[in-house]
């Protein structure tokens, strides 16, 4: 249990780390303001760190992150043993975050549920019950005989 709060706490730090230094110490202009550290997880040996990223932009804006994050890598990964101060500093690996992708998806998909319910509530707005509104019968209607 230890070893997962360490790594926890050392996951948290090289997010830090890592959007501190790409906000005021990396100088390559792919890596200009519009990437985010969304999220970073450590292996339980804390030898690796898996470091994910979005971009607001084009495609042409992602490669050019993605080429700046791995031209980078070592510049942060010595910042990131500077600030954690342990034996071994983990391997950075940097992959992009898929969540405004599947965000996106969401979104469409509500759109279209949206425009097929308006289109049902549109069919049915002059609509009447196919029968009585109340369907049920009651005891004595009808000259219903209930034994009793």
């Amino acid at each position: 249990m230890a070893d997962n709060a360490r790594a926890k706490r050392l996951a948290d730090l090289i997010r830090e780390v890592i959007a501190r230094k790409l906000q005021r110490g990396i100088k390559d202009p792919r890596l200009g303001t519009h990437v985010t550290i969304t999220d970073t997880r450590v292996t339980g040996d804390l030898r690796e760190a898996t470091v994910f990223y979005t971009v607001y932009g084009d495609d042409e804006d992602r490669a050019g992150v993605a080429a700046g994050l791995e031209s980078a890598k070592g510049i942060l990964r010595s910042e990131v043993g500077r600030a954690a101060g342990i034996k071994f500093t983990p391997t950075l690996t940097f992959v992009p975050d898929a969540l405004p992708e599947n965000a996106r998806t969401i979104e469409d998909l509500l759109d279209r549920a949206r425009s097929s319910d308006a289109q049902v509530r549109e069919a049915s707005s002059g609509a009447k019950y196919a029968g009585e509104a109340d369907p049920y019968r009651k005891p004595g209607e009808d000259g219903d005989a209930t034994a009793e």
